[in-house]
């Protein structure tokens, strides 16, 4: 089954945090947090503006995002958890470091 989001709707995957801190202790399930990073599976057309125009997303396919929290709404489509969100909710887009080495 494919899903496509409408207007200024994305569908993201969360990718999981790190099961180790930065001191090597294991965080066991029970307290760790919901990630706050996720990747755009799929995306919506676009909003609309005051005059009727298509205004198209910032975010595409493929990219990593930071969110907020609280933010979005859970499904389960194709056994796998994802949240829908509006384009609004997104704080950014988290860039290869590799690429920005590459380009300086």
């Amino acid at each position: 089954m494919t899903f496509r989001p409408l207007h200024d709707r994305i569908l993201v995957r969360r990718i999981e945090a790190e099961e180790k801190t930065a001191g090597g202790i294991i965080i066991p399930d029970t307290a760790k947090e919901k990630p706050q990073e996720g990747e755009v599976i799929a995306i919506g057309t676009g909003a609309r503006d005051e005059s009727g125009k298509l205004v198209p997303l910032d975010v595409k396919v493929g990219d990593r995002i930071l969110f907020g929290k609280w933010s979005g709404t859970e499904i389960k489509l194709n056994g796998e958890d994802l949240l829908i969100m509006k384009e609004s909710d997104v704080m950014g887009v988290i860039e290869n470091a590799a690429a920005l080495k590459k380009a300086a």
